[in-house]
Protein backbone atom coordinates (compact mmCIF):
# COMPACT_ATOMS: atom_id res chain seq x y z
CA UNK A 1 0.00 0.00 0.00
CA UNK A 2 1.66 3.66 -1.01
CA UNK A 3 1.12 5.94 1.78
CA UNK A 4 0.28 9.37 1.21
CA UNK A 5 2.97 12.59 1.91
CA UNK A 6 0.47 12.83 5.40
CA UNK A 7 0.80 9.91 6.34
CA UNK A 8 4.39 8.85 5.75
CA UNK A 9 4.99 12.06 7.30
CA UNK A 10 2.66 11.03 10.42
CA UNK A 11 4.17 7.31 10.79
CA UNK A 12 7.54 8.97 10.95
CA UNK A 13 6.57 11.52 13.56
CA UNK A 14 5.36 8.32 15.86
CA UNK A 15 7.82 6.29 15.17
CA UNK A 16 11.05 8.80 15.55
CA UNK A 17 9.90 11.15 17.99
CA UNK A 18 6.17 10.04 19.29
CA UNK A 19 8.09 9.97 23.19
CA UNK A 20 9.30 13.59 22.73
CA UNK A 21 5.78 15.50 24.07
CA UNK A 22 4.60 17.75 21.41
CA UNK A 23 7.49 19.97 21.13
CA UNK A 24 9.96 17.01 20.07
CA UNK A 25 7.33 15.78 17.55
CA UNK A 26 7.23 18.82 16.07
CA UNK A 27 11.06 19.81 16.09
CA UNK A 28 11.72 16.44 14.44
CA UNK A 29 8.89 17.39 11.76
CA UNK A 30 10.90 20.79 11.36
CA UNK A 31 14.21 18.41 10.61
CA UNK A 32 12.28 16.44 8.15
CA UNK A 33 10.66 19.65 6.23
CA UNK A 34 13.76 21.27 6.29
CA UNK A 35 15.15 18.65 4.28
CA UNK A 36 12.31 18.50 1.91
CA UNK A 37 13.24 22.50 1.63
CA UNK A 38 17.09 23.10 1.80
CA UNK A 39 18.69 25.05 -1.37
CA UNK A 40 21.78 23.13 -1.58
CA UNK A 41 23.98 20.27 -0.72
CA UNK A 42 23.28 16.25 0.02
CA UNK A 43 19.41 16.77 0.57
CA UNK A 44 18.60 19.04 -2.44
CA UNK A 45 20.30 17.16 -4.90
CA UNK A 46 19.30 13.30 -3.89
CA UNK A 47 15.98 14.26 -2.35
CA UNK A 48 15.25 17.18 -5.05
CA UNK A 49 12.77 18.51 -2.28
CA UNK A 50 10.53 15.25 -2.52
CA UNK A 51 9.24 14.53 1.19
CA UNK A 52 9.15 11.04 -0.06
CA UNK A 53 12.94 10.77 -1.04
CA UNK A 54 13.76 12.51 2.26
CA UNK A 55 12.14 9.45 4.13
CA UNK A 56 13.41 6.45 2.36
CA UNK A 57 17.25 8.30 1.66
CA UNK A 58 19.48 5.12 2.42
CA UNK A 59 20.78 5.03 6.00
CA UNK A 60 18.79 8.21 7.33
CA UNK A 61 15.93 7.24 9.99
CA UNK A 62 16.30 3.87 11.49
CA UNK A 63 12.38 3.87 11.91
CA UNK A 64 12.34 3.16 7.81
CA UNK A 65 14.32 0.35 7.91
CA UNK A 66 12.57 -3.53 8.91
CA UNK A 67 16.47 -4.72 10.04
CA UNK A 68 18.96 -2.76 11.74
CA UNK A 69 22.27 -4.05 12.33
CA UNK A 70 20.76 -7.98 10.82
CA UNK A 71 18.23 -7.89 13.11
CA UNK A 72 14.19 -7.75 12.53
CA UNK A 73 12.93 -3.70 13.50
CA UNK A 74 9.81 -3.91 14.59
CA UNK A 75 9.51 -0.36 15.55
CA UNK A 76 9.15 1.19 11.66
CA UNK A 77 6.68 3.45 9.99
CA UNK A 78 4.84 0.33 8.52
CA UNK A 79 4.32 -1.53 11.96
CA UNK A 80 2.85 2.15 13.77
CA UNK A 81 -0.45 3.32 13.39
CA UNK A 82 -0.41 6.99 13.81
CA UNK A 83 -3.03 8.50 16.06
CA UNK A 84 -4.57 12.08 15.50
CA UNK A 85 -1.99 14.36 17.26
CA UNK A 86 0.56 12.87 14.62
CA UNK A 87 -1.70 14.08 11.64
CA UNK A 88 -2.48 17.01 13.14
CA UNK A 89 1.45 17.43 13.91
CA UNK A 90 2.02 16.43 9.99
CA UNK A 91 -0.61 18.87 8.86
CA UNK A 92 1.15 21.84 10.43
CA UNK A 93 4.27 21.24 9.07
CA UNK A 94 3.05 20.27 5.66
CA UNK A 95 1.49 23.67 6.14
CA UNK A 96 4.62 25.63 6.89
CA UNK A 97 4.97 25.33 10.58
CA UNK A 98 8.24 25.20 11.84
CA UNK A 99 9.90 25.29 15.45
CA UNK A 100 12.00 28.18 15.38
CA UNK A 101 14.18 26.82 18.08
CA UNK A 102 15.21 24.53 15.51
CA UNK A 103 16.42 26.51 12.86
CA UNK A 104 17.73 25.22 9.39
CA UNK A 105 18.46 22.19 11.56
CA UNK A 106 18.92 18.92 9.55
CA UNK A 107 19.75 16.37 11.80
CA UNK A 108 18.75 15.32 14.92
CA UNK A 109 19.98 12.42 17.06
CA UNK A 110 18.97 11.07 20.07
CA UNK A 111 22.57 10.08 21.90
CA UNK A 112 21.35 8.38 25.47
CA UNK A 113 23.53 10.59 26.84
CA UNK A 114 23.43 13.86 28.58
CA UNK A 115 25.63 15.64 26.58
CA UNK A 116 25.15 16.08 22.50
CA UNK A 117 28.22 15.17 20.50
CA UNK A 118 29.70 17.52 18.36
CA UNK A 119 30.06 17.48 15.57
CA UNK A 120 27.48 15.29 14.20
CA UNK A 121 27.44 13.60 11.81
CA UNK A 122 30.75 12.40 11.93
CA UNK A 123 31.66 13.81 8.62
CA UNK A 124 31.60 17.37 10.44
CA UNK A 125 29.04 18.54 8.10
CA UNK A 126 26.95 19.57 11.09
CA UNK A 127 27.45 21.66 14.41
CA UNK A 128 25.32 21.17 17.64
CA UNK A 129 22.48 23.67 17.63
CA UNK A 130 20.27 22.84 20.44
CA UNK A 131 18.60 20.11 22.36
CA UNK A 132 15.04 19.48 22.77
CA UNK A 133 14.18 16.77 25.30
CA UNK A 134 15.75 13.75 24.42
CA UNK A 135 17.36 14.93 20.47
CA UNK A 136 20.23 16.73 19.63
CA UNK A 137 19.95 18.88 16.31
CA UNK A 138 22.26 20.17 14.19
CA UNK A 139 22.62 22.75 11.89
CA UNK A 140 24.89 23.12 8.55
CA UNK A 141 28.27 24.03 8.42
CA UNK A 142 29.13 25.82 5.13
CA UNK A 143 30.79 22.55 4.38
CA UNK A 144 27.50 21.16 3.98
CA UNK A 145 26.10 23.17 0.91
CA UNK A 146 29.53 21.13 -1.15
CA UNK A 147 28.14 17.64 -0.19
Amino acid sequence: MAYSDRELLARIIKCEAGGEGDTGMRAVATVIMNRVDVPNGEYQRVCQGVLRYVIFQPGQFDCVATTIRGRPNSQNIFNVEPEPIHFEIADWALGGGRVNQVGECLWYMNPFRPNCPNPFPYNGNGIHHTRINQHCFFRPASSYADT
